[in-house]
């Protein structure tokens, strides 16, 4: 039974593709939500609440951490869910899959690899840090049987994402308003392909205590990815504009996630560039055609918007 926390489009991507596998899943979020299917059971539970984890991964081949707070929480919220995660997969001894950001390297001046140091002088930066040390700690004093954390950059999503925030211009046709410089590059990773690592890494001892960097398309602009939407979309390319930092945070005054995003915006501010050489070359991985992962990405018309 492969063990899930959290059923976003990582979380669900995972039930999904083990599930097309042949794979027992249990998929565990606050609500019980989860995409249908036979091999997926969903369930409702609190993943801060270290007994019930430990309960529900008791059958766990692996255990795999996709949750995400709300932004302005993760200092509340990740040290509980962080331990009872490293609880359940002590208790079970199956080894446990974390999903990782970029955050932790902070800003950079050159391709990130994954044996750059973890500076980020940033409050999300640095709670992502504390939960990656404390899951090595336990794995090398022998607590859990393996740990590893696989890093992506932002995604390319229906949710979340360059995408959420052009297609309404795009079906529109109206100006597309984007958070940072259009003509950086910057690399996305499809949320497909993260899902398709942590399978593959969670129970590979030669993952384990290492942090990998997902297969992700060679980087590209705001403009290009834009760009790309409407060529995948059949839609005619609207205006793009950026907006000035000086209105992100005024509005950041007024909106905690905007607010949270301030923090981050110095990855768009300059090229922001993934390498994922060493995940390649160890495991064989490679990333999704970037047309593929946009169109498979595409959200479907809101019936009611339309």
């Amino acid at each position: 039974m492969h063990v899930i926390v959290g059923a976003g489009a990582v979380g669900s991507g995972i039930a999904r593709q083990l599930a097309e596998a042949g794979e027992q899943v249990r998929l565990i979020t606050r609500s019980g939500s989860g995409p249908v299917d036979p091999r997926i059971e969903r369930v409702a539970a609190n993943a801060s609440d270290a007994a019930a984890l430990t309960r529900l991964s008791r059958d766990a081949v692996a255990i795999y951490n996709c949750a995400n707070p709300p932004y302005h929480t993760w200092p509340t919220d990740w040290p509980p869910m962080a331990e009872a995660l490293l609880a359940a997969a002590e208790a079970s001894g199956a080894p446990l899959a974390i999903t990782g950001n970029l955050y932790v390297y902070g800003p950079v001046n050159r391709p990130m690899t994954e044996d750059m140091p973890l500076a980020t002088p940033t409050v999300k930066g640095r709670v992502r840090i504390k939960m990656w040390e404390d899951a090595v700690a336990a794995y090398r004093s022998g607590r859990i049987s393996g740990v590893t954390e696989v890093r992506g950059s932002d995604y390319i999503s229906p949710r979340y994402s360059v995408i959420e925030l052009a297609m309404p211009g795009l079906r529109a046709g109206k100006t597309i308003w984007l958070p940072g410089p259009l003509d950086n590059p910057h690399t996305f990773t499809y949320t497909g392909d993260m899902a398709a690592a942590l399978i593959a890494l969670a129970r590979d001892p030669r993952a384990w205590g290492q942090a990998w960097h997902v297969p992700s398309p060679a980087p590209m602009t705001l403009r290009q990815v834009v760009t790309k939407l409407a060529e995948v979309g059949g839609f005619p390319l609207p205006r793009l504009r950026s907006y000035p930092k000086t209105a992100i945070r005024a509005a950041g005054l007024f909106d905690r996630r905007t607010r949270e995003f301030v923090e981050m915006s110095y990855q768009w501010d300059r090229p922001f560039v993934l390498d994922s050489t060493r995940t390649e070359a160890t495991f064989g991985l490679s990333a999704t055609n970037v047309d593929d992962a946009i169109r498979a990405s595409m959200p479907e018309p809101d019936p009611i918007a339309a």
